[in-house]
């Protein structure tokens, strides 16, 4: 068993002197080198298991990423690309591609993802739209594309003798050594495309490919999207030095979504199946995997009300349904069947799936029929995800997953036998917040952080002893960290309890030089949406900057949030914006009995769906709070988009009530005058700036008085750049201590 660094914790006290202490501010939070210090992303063991790679940000440059490896033997970690010496990182990339970085939150550049060949000798690296290849041996990086248009979703072929990828709405493959590409597709232009994963998919559904090689590199499954019947939504790129208006297809809930249909090529004699998903075309196509074998292709179709789930077995020669034409497991729920990446096709034929059924996420082992083998993980907390990154670990008959079955705010990896199910075993202690990549081996790369140790990462070996660090990031002198040591905030835990009587777990974090007999400002920072979880026992100095401005920092996973029961999720089910604020008022009523707050001065942030919690809060009867700052908010759900509205809303002519009361506009006459800024990006392709423009003419034709802040040419992430964020947090601290503190 091992343990995680007692390095941090040291430092700190080591570093405590008076002299040494410096106070975090929102300059330096937002300045290089990183303040939380050299931290391993993307990290992948090599498949031959000599060495780990990972993308790792210069030094002097936190969001320009290079590609790093480390030996497993020892020695020091080398760089294997230099991102500077392949780009100047001024090439403007295709819509296609600035898109695709969207969805994904990739708000670098540089190297932001890369993959292996099957046996460890080259690593393939997208950079700037274009192809280049590493050889490990002898170092050599050999350019592969250099096309006017950009390669995009580029992966290396199971067994390694080829490279795929999308350029201009089509999918081509090329030897990896060097040739000639084929063309997998021609057709591809305008509202139709191939092997490309669509808006939806990408943005909601966790799917961000649009192909799929067989293990025996025969065969190539991939989609044709056709948007044709998508509304388009002019949506006006509004940036420094002028607009451009974009004709973007947007599926509006209720509205129609793209057609989405699955062929397999077989490479060789160039024939092209198409796999039979139905008559009705109105369904997601939500996973595709081969079996082991090559000989099933396994697709798993979501209802448009996304309350049914199908795993079906093709035939990839025939498109036809291979289990009697019919599917072999169907998950129903009168809420919702949430989508997840757990399907794991074994050797045998037999394979693994979880399911929310028991009222918590839980894995299961089936037959290649469908028939339940046994149930692998039981009890009153939910499975995470399953960490095995292509497969389970077959010869010992284990799996891997993540989970959080002490606490929901700390997270650990577990191994289970799946053939002789069991208690799981813990594979990383307790204490803090563990994301994990497990080989199939059972040896895994595991980053661990807690409140006062920055993030971690090393190799561990299959029975969780540490093999060597990949990122030590240890908290010494010369982290960057180090002067703000002495007076690092760490914030208290708890947990409140909800109206059904459910657990609503908390943090807070105290102002720097906290004086009890002070009644110190609050901002309480919200997200409060599904599919996010802010309360971990993680490291976070973010929040420091505004504890260091004088305020208590709380935040509360109000009921919907993710990582806890199917009661608790489903709680919003067809009336997002109630039972959160009502939990949000709950942690606002604890706040006001602390003697150390001013119960007169509560302010509210989020982002996103935050920002729509932030205008809920703010209109709610009775409001405890006196200002608030609204960040991309979604203010009307017929305005965004089908998959994630519908799943937690239904369409707009099903739920009018819900639709009507979730809109900021019919509850806005509740509004305080001054109570609220509302912050947007000008050419937010998300949550579409018509969210904020009807807002602000609204408040504008009543009289009202408000104040905004708008990004030009900036998306919804917003802070791609380090002055950006820095400008973004300002903004926050200057309106709050004029609103809560008369500055």
């Amino acid at each position: 068993m091992i343990r995680p660094s007692l390095l941090a914790i040291s430092a700190c006290l080591a570093l405590a002197s008076p002299v040494m202490a410096e106070k975090l501010t929102p300059e330096r939070l937002f300045s290089d080198p990183d303040i939380n210090g050299p931290t391993a992303k993307g990290v992948a063991l090599s498949p031959d298991g000599k060495r780990v790679t990972y993308l790792k940000a210069k030094p002097d440059a936190a969001n320009v990423q290079d590609l790093w490896a480390v030996d497993v033997k020892g020695g020091e970690p080398y760089r294997l690309i230099d991102a500077n010496a392949l780009s100047s990182g001024d090439k403007a990339l295709s819509e296609a591609e600035l898109a695709r970085r969207e969805r994904a939150r990739v708000l670098a550049r540089g190297v932001v993802e890369y993959s292996w060949d099957s046996e460890g000798r080259f690593v393939l690296v997208p950079l700037d739209g274009d192809l280049y290849v590493d050889s490990v041996a002898d170092g050599k990086v050999t350019r592969l594309t250099q096309t006017p248009g950009d390669e995009v979703d580029a992966k290396v072929s199971p067994k390694g003798k080829f490279v795929s990828y999308v350029r201009d709405q089509n999918l081509y493959v090329r030897p990896l050594t060097g040739g000639e590409e084929t063309a997998i597709t021609a057709e591809g232009k305008g509202a139709l495309s191939f092997g490309m994963a669509e808006f939806i998919a990408q943005e909601e559904m966790d799917r961000d490919t649009g192909y799929w090689w067989s293990p025996d590199e025969r065969l190539i499954a991939y989609t044709r999207v056709d948007e044709s019947g998508v509304d388009i939504v002019p949506r006006a790129d509004i940036g420094p030095s002028g607009a451009t208006v974009i004709d973007q297809r947007y599926p509006r809930a209720g509205r129609p979504n793209a057609i989405v249909d699955l062929f397999v090529r077989d490479l060789a004699s160039g024939k092209v199946v198409q796999i039979d998903l139905g008559a009705n075309k109105d369904i997601y196509l939500a996973r595709v995997a081969w079996s082991k074998d090559g000989k099933t292709l396994y697709v798993q179709r979501q209802s448009r009300d996304q309350r049914t789930l199908d795993l079906i077995a093709f035939s990839p020669a025939s498109g036809q349904g291979q289990i009697g034409g019919k599917t072999i497991l169907t998950e129903t729920d009168p809420h919702w069947v949430e989508l997840h990446d757990d399907f794991r096709p074994l050797k045998d034929g037999s394979f693994l799936w979880s399911s929310e059924r028991s009222g918590n996420k839980h894995l299961y082992h089936y037959t290649a029929d469908g028939k339940l083998l046994a149930q692998v993980t039981k009890g009153d907390w939910p499975v995470d995800k399953v960490e095995a990154v292509d497969e389970v670990d077959e010869k010992r008959g284990l799996v891997f997953f993540s989970a959080s079955i002490d606490t929901p705010i700390e997270r650990r990896l577990y191994s289970v036998s799946y053939t002789k199910p069991a208690a799981p075993k813990a594979m990383t202690p307790a204490g803090g917040w563990w994301t994990t990549k497990v080989a199939a081996t059972g040896a895994f790369v595991g980053s661990y952080s807690d409140p006062k140790t920055p993030p971690q990462t090393a190799l561990y070996d299959p029975a969780g002893k540490r093999v060597r660090w990949i990122e030590e990031n240890r908290l010494d002198e010369a982290h960057p960290y180090a002067p703000y040591a002495g007076d690092h905030l760490v914030p208290e835990f708890g947990a409140l309890k909800a109206a059904d009587g459910q657990a609503l777990h908390y943090s807070l974090l105290k102002p720097a030089g906290f004086d009890a007999g002070k009644k110190y400002p609050v901002i309480v920072s919200v997200y409060g949406g599904p599919h996010a979880q802010r309360v971990t026992k993680s490291w976070n100095v973010s929040d420091e900057a505004f504890a260091n401005a004088g305020y208590v920092v709380f935040k509360l996973d109000n009921r919907g949030s993710s990582n806890r029961s199917l009661a608790f999720k489903t709680a919003l089910d067809r009336r997002m914006g109630t039972v959160e604020v009502e939990d949000q008022f709950v942690g606002a009523a604890f706040l006001k009995t602390l003697p150390y707050v001013d119960p007169d001065r509560l302010g509210v942030m989020g982002w996103s769906y935050g920002g729509f919690m932030t205008l809920m809060m703010l209109t709610a009867e009775g409001t405890p709070f006196k200002a608030g700052v609204s960040g991309a908010p979604p203010t009307e759900w017929g305005l965004y988009d089908t998959h994630y509205t519908e799943q937690f809303m239904g369409k707009p002519d099903e739920n009018k009530a819900g639709y009507a009361a979730s809109d900021f506009l019919n509850r806005m006459d509740k509004l305080k005058p001054g109570s609220l800024m509302l912050i947007h990006g000008m050419a937010d392709d998300n949550v579409i700036f018509e969210n904020s423009t009807r807002v602000l003419a609204a408040l504008q034709k009543k009289g009202v008085a408000f104040e905004t802040m708008l990004y030009p040419g900036e998306r919804h992430s917003v802070i791609r750049s380090r002055s950006k964020g820095l400008h973004v947090m300002k903004t926050h601290l200057d309106f709050f201590d004029r609103k809560l503190k008369g500055d």
